[in-house]
């Protein structure tokens, strides 16, 4: 295989055989769509959808100092993640830019198996095994030999619920359950804004899983509904609306940071925080025409990190780096969209909110 040549998922040849048109993405060929974008998104909001997104990194950490190398290393505190807990955080540098966005199950007592960014992988693991010299702890590149798919939507745990006679775990919970048949790991997480699991399945598995789901009536997503679905949800996107330019504080992420655990680029957060930042990552919707993307500069400061046509809310909508002054919700401000000045508004985020099944 030539250096440039593109890595495949295990599940690539269900993509091929459903008509999937395929790109290159972070070193992979992953679908971007199947039937379209805008079905595939509405699948999702109103009943069940699948991606696969074996394309995401795995690092395990192990040993009597797990504990302690992860809490130096990422930005929450992972004292508080019970075993079968999941917890969202970040991997800095030393000047506080973001290197990733994480999550990061605890499996057992000092056993932890943290998922990357894609694009951010080779990177992410280096990292890793250069603080873990310090640390009587082990780390593996889990990635290899793994793969993950995600099941999101409203009547995604009734789907899943059907496939399996063991408790599914609840969200942010993290647990090894079978699925029609398959043994998986199961977390309750996503990417969508909605309810759902992920599950990692060992390579050999995959594709009875994947038919599995399908056949049980998930409709099989792309790309370009994981973005519209995300960022109705105010999700980030690494290289978007998270890069090492960027800070936790200044991308509304201080929540994810425990300075006091000491995690590196702690004191440099802490700073921000203390002393605030030029700018605020807002989330917008279009009051005129116009659909703002990634890039497009805000008049009179600030850009678009990212930006797409909301299926659900039937409008442009976004996030966008503003000045920290005019990033206050209800603000009105212009975005030039290839030379034209095009009205928006600062939202509340989420955009989208689930709706509340008690209701």
């Amino acid at each position: 295989m030539s250096a440039n040549a593109l890595l495949l998922t295990p599940l690539h040849a269900r993509h091929g055989a459903a008509g999937a048109r395929l790109v290159p993405f972070a070193g992979w060929e992953m679908p971007v769509q199947y039937v379209g974008v805008m079905d595939e998104h509405r699948a999702v909001r109103g009943d069940a959808g699948v991606f696969d997104v074996s394309h995401m990194g795995q690092v395990r950490s192990s040993g009597p100092q797990a504990l302690d190398f992860l809490q130096r290393l990422t930005s929450n505190d992972v004292s508080t993640i019970p075993v079968g807990g999941a917890q969202y955080g970040l991997l800095c540098s030393e000047d506080g830019g973001v290197l990733d966005d994480l999550f990061t199950y605890r499996i057992a007592d000092d056993i932890y198996l943290t998922v990357t960014n894609a694009g951010n992988h080779p990177q992410d693991y280096a990292r890793f095994e250069e603080v873990a010299e310090g640390f009587d702890v082990e780390v593996v590149d889990a990635a290899h030999g793994t793969a993950m798919l995600a099941v999101q939507g409203p009547n995604a745990r009734a789907l899943l619920s059907s496939l399996s006679t063991e408790a599914l775990p609840e969200r942010m919970q993290a647990k090894t359950i079978s699925v029609a048949g398959v043994e998986v790991f199961a977390a309750g997480t996503g990417y969508t804004g909605e309810d759902g699991l992920e599950l990692l399945v060992q390579n050999e598995g995959a594709l009875e899983l994947w038919d599995a789901v399908v056949a049980a009536g998930a409709v099989p997503c792309g790309l370009g509904a994981r973005d519209t679905l995300r960022l109705e949800a105010c999700f980030h996107l690494y290289g978007n609306d998270l890069n090492t330019d960027r800070n936790p504080i200044e991308a509304g992420l201080g929540w994810a940071c425990k300075e006091a655990t000491g995690f590196i680029g702690s004191e440099a957060v802490a700073g921000f925080r203390a002393n605030g930042t030029a700018q605020r990552l807002v989330a917008f919707s279009m009051t005129g025409d116009g659909i703002a993307r990634s890039g497009n500069e805000v008049v009179g400061g600030g850009v678009v990190s990212s930006g797409t046509f909301s299926p659900t809310l039937e409008v442009g909508i976004g996030m966008a780096y503003l000045p920290t002054e005019a990033s206050s919700v209800g603000n009105e401000f212009e975005i030039d969209v290839r030379g034209k000045q095009r009205p928006a508004v600062v939202r509340d985020k989420p955009l989208y909110r689930k709706a509340d099944p008690s209701v």
